[in-house]
């Protein structure tokens, strides 16, 4: 789905954090940038037209060919995790019973970095539903079911929201949720269902951004702080106010940084706030997902 402008920090590499507070920006444009947990954003860095699933790697207790960490399950030839130190596969819980498989950081930083089997609560929560992590936003130990995570954790009260995990493989991927969109983040260690949105009614739930991510428009962390009003640098696309968006500099009147926060925009109806702007649509023509053919942004034409 191709549009007309450079997004700085979208979906495509890294994908950071389940903590809402201060920082937790997203990451640069090249795609490899490291996952942080302590406080921020969902989203990804990226470059546009780069592939969600960019940056995926297979992590190493996961595969047949894995030895001294894992037994196989005689109802399946995947290695099941019982060693504490197998990283387990997201894709196919292959945890024993009572544990699931999620993404923690092993190195006691706090950035999501590996996987593991973790207790599975005896009330778990779904997709949607409140929760709450023990220890940190990266500790990968919650009360949701498995195939879900704690997600927008509040760093003082340790507490979110469930998230769903992206259904089928590396090479065939789905959300079963409706109304979601699958992003693999973080060298993969992240696979998550993120609710889609539309730009212009910023209608995400928790005072979360709807931005575009490389497929659709979906709902992100704000990561804005006190700061993201019109003409603001900015490095990452959530680190404006909701109803803005990071753009590259030239369509910004006056920015002197790598990019600078903007508005989206009705093309059939708008008002735009710098000189010389105009609302550009958001898409090439006839690329447009329907419904979403009157999303613009705006900017000083090119």
């Amino acid at each position: 789905m191709k549009t007309r402008f450079f997004v700085l920090g979208l979906f495509s590499g890294a994908l950071v954090t389940g903590c809402s507070g201060d920082g937790g920006k997203l990451s640069a444009s090249d795609g490899s940038t490291e996952v942080t947990g302590t406080s921020g954003t969902s989203g990804t860095s990226g470059t546009e037209g780069m592939s969600s699933t960019s940056g995926v790697m297979t992590t190493s207790g996961a595969t047949e060919t894995t030895t001294g960490s894992s037994t196989m399950d005689p109802t399946d030839t995947e290695p099941v995790c019982e060693d504490p130190s197998c990283e387990c596969d997201l894709w196919k819980n292959n945890c024993p019973e009572g544990q699931k498989c999620m993404p923690w950081a092993n190195d006691g930083g706090s950035s999501w970095n590996s996987t593991k089997c973790s207790p599975l609560d005896a009330n778990p929560g779904k997709p949607g539903e409140p929760c709450k992590v023990e220890g940190n936003g990266v500790s990968g130990v919650d009360n949701c079911e498995a195939g879900a995570m704690c997600w927008g954790v509040n760093h003082e009260t340790m507490e979110g929201y469930c998230i769903g995990f992206c259904d089928g493989s590396w090479e065939d991927f789905s959300c079963s949720e409706p109304n979601t969109q699958c992003h693999i983040s973080g060298n993969g260690v992240l696979i998550l269902c993120f609710p889609t949105c539309d730009p212009l009614l910023q209608n995400c739930e928790g005072g979360d951004l709807c931005l575009w991510g490389g497929e659709s428009f979906i709902c992100a962390l704000d990561a804005s702080g006190e700061e993201g009003q019109y003409g603001d640098p900015c490095e990452f696309a959530n680190v404006c106010d909701p109803g803005l968006i990071c753009i590259n500099p030239e369509y910004v009147p006056g920015c002197q940084a790598g990019g600078c926060c903007t508005p989206w925009c009705d093309i059939n109806e708008f008002t735009c706030p710098g000189e010389g702007q105009d609302c550009l649509p958001w898409f090439e023509d006839g690329v447009a997902p329907p419904g979403y053919e009157n999303v613009g942004v705006c900017g000083v034409p090119q």
